[in-house]
């Protein structure tokens, strides 16, 4: 009988399209080799173009799914998305803090690409207080670092990703998809600074989905045994892929193609 591969638990809301949230995190990391293990936080309604509400879970739900899984299957790395409320991340601090040595990924989503919230203040002060130092990598867009760090709209990301990693978190993935240029500059920080500089030839058209793709990518690198700057570039190569063969299957944004790949 062969060996298990790898698994990856993600705390993270549901999509009914496939492109973002607990579906996206499971396409990526089956197509990466890894077994992905889901606890769902919210369900959420909405199509290609945006969200239309979120029910999230009651916090001892949560807790109730990931100790079955995690007394049952030993886990190589978690993967944070949406929560849904500060009950949740609560919960979610607290379960990451049983498994110290076990990566963590944290995607921390603000809101969808057309702009839907999908945090409030209070889930931006447990995911600042709680889980940024339970976090092994923050992949935050501009935007929701400039958040995180409670800076202004035009702050430094370098400022920002040091006030992230002053929290606790020990590296910051700031991604550059909501800046301007030609081309996606997405940063890597550690407590020593800028760790790696990686950039890619920018898209056309919007994309469902990214961001999860790319901390899930991540969170699969971890789960392997790479470091974090190997795994930093090799997710960022998986999801520029994912994204330049994506397709739009609604009348919304496209969706990455995480099987880009395969025959």
């Amino acid at each position: 009988m062969s060996s298990s591969p790898p698994a990856v638990l993600c705390f993270a809301a549901s999509d009914p399209t496939g492109g973002a949230g607990l579906q996206a995190d499971l396409l990526t990391l089956a197509s990466l080799g890894c077994l992905p293990l889901s606890v769902v936080t919210a369900v959420t309604a909405q199509d290609t173009r945006g969200v239309e509400s979120v029910l999230a879970l009651e916090p001892e739900w949560i807790a109730r799914q990931a100790r079955l899984v995690l007394a049952d299957i030993a886990v190589a790395a978690f993967k944070i998305g949406v929560l849904g409320s500060a009950r949740n991340a609560e919960a979610v601090a607290q379960l990451l803090a049983a498994h110290p040595d076990t990566p963590v990924v944290l995607d921390p989503v603000l809101a969808s690409g057309r702009g839907d919230a999908l945090a409030d203040a209070e889930v931006l002060q447990l995911l600042r207080a709680r889980l940024l130092p339970l976090t092994t990598v923050a992949t935050p867009n501009s935007p929701e670092a400039r958040r995180l760090a409670q800076a202004g709209a035009d702050a430094d990301l370098a400022q920002c990703a040091r006030a992230l990693i002053a929290s606790g978190c020990e590296y910051v993935l700031a991604t550059g998809t909501h800046e301007s240029g030609p081309q996606v500059v997405n940063r890597l920080f550690g407590a020593e600074g800028l760790v790696r500089e990686d950039a890619w030839p920018r898209l056309p058209g919007e994309y469902h989905g990214s961001g999860c793709t790319l901390a899930s990518a991540l969170a699969a690198a971890l789960a392997k045994g790479l470091d974090v700057p190997a795994a930093a570039r090799a997710a960022q190569e998986y999801t520029w892929k994912a994204l330049q063969a994506g397709f739009a299957p609604g009348r919304g944004q496209r969706l990455p193609n995480r099987f880009f790949g395969a025959p």
